[in-house]
């Protein structure tokens, strides 16, 4: 079963800078959660961008067939590292259907803030 779309845009990106309590857990972060409920591996590329500066990438991603992949943006570190404190968007283009999920942990004071929507898609 192929769902989803090949092309998905997440046009609002911000890392905080600090975090508030035990790390990894309450680390603030970006992340993507990509489904690839289909029969192909679904070979994905993410590029990102920025306001005053030439983009980054592409990330190379590996999404198995009938596998879900969890990236955070603060784990990405080749070509580049996702600067922290900055704004950005991004866009992950696939090879086959895939879904896209867009989350944020902020965790700059003790009340945590986690927001979570679907990307923009193709």
């Amino acid at each position: 079963m192929e769902i989803g779309k090949k092309i998905w845009a997440i046009a609002e990106g911000y890392i905080p800078a600090w975090s508030h309590g035990p790390a990894p857990e309450f680390t603030s972060h970006e992340a993507a959660c990509i489904l690839n409920a289909g029969d192909k591996d679904a070979h994905v590329e993410l590029t990102v961008y920025y306001a005053d500066r030439d983009p980054a990438g592409p990330y190379p991603l590996l999404v198995k067939a009938k596998r879900t992949l969890h990236i955070r943006f603060n784990d990405l570190k080749d070509p580049e590292s996702i600067p922290l404190g900055t704004s950005y968007s991004s866009v992950f283009i696939s090879d086959v259907p895939v879904v896209l999920q867009h989350t944020r942990l902020d965790s700059r004071q003790a009340e945590n803030g986690l927001f979570s929507t679907i990307a923009y898609s193709e």
